[in-house]
């Protein structure tokens, strides 16, 4: 699964975000680095998002 991501560079090396959902952001020294620590922190923030809507109805649609 792809994802946008923004990222910007800062004083202490590259900020990292996922527009799309809120609070989703990491950093790194480097671009490089930024674009592999945001996976983890996809993947942390989906698991989180899997466990809060655990019991509750959920669907699945899709788009285009």
């Amino acid at each position: 699964m792809k994802y946008k991501v923004n990222i910007k560079k800062t004083e202490e090396g590259y900020s990292i975000w996922v527009p799309g959902l809120p609070g989703c952001w990491s950093q790194g020294k480097t671009e490089k680095e930024a674009l592999e620590n945001i996976k983890d922190a996809l993947k942390s923030y989906l698991e989180t998002i899997e466990e809060l809507t655990k019991g509750h109805r959920t669907r699945y649609v899709k788009v285009g």
